[in-house]
């Protein structure tokens, strides 16, 4: 009798540690900077979409007249609506 050929076992392919190590730390930096991408252009459209809807003129409801002024005072006392106002020896400013 014949004894049977013995085949040597495949040969397994183990992984590189250092490879796979690698190859892993590039995936991550690949995503975080992905992320952090991903992130500034949502905050650059917020901020854009944000102006856009905010543009605009406003109007405010100033006396005529009082942009030429050459201090608030003289603005308000020109004022005909402040006219009744009172004595204007006595002056309060609210900051």
């Amino acid at each position: 009798m014949s004894s049977p050929v013995r085949t040597p076992p495949p040969e397994r392919l183990e992984p590189n540690p250092g490879m796979s190590y690698a190859v892993m730390e590039i995936a991550i930096i690949a995503a975080v900077i992905t992320a952090v991408a991903l992130v500034l252009v949502c905050l650059l459209f917020l901020m854009l979409r944000y102006l856009y809807r905010h543009k605009g003129t406003y109007y405010t409801n100033e006396a005529k007249g009082t942009e030429f002024a050459e201090s608030a005072d003289a603005a308000l006392q020109s004022d005909p609506a402040l006219q009744d106002a009172g004595d204007t020896s006595k002056k309060e400013y609210f900051i």
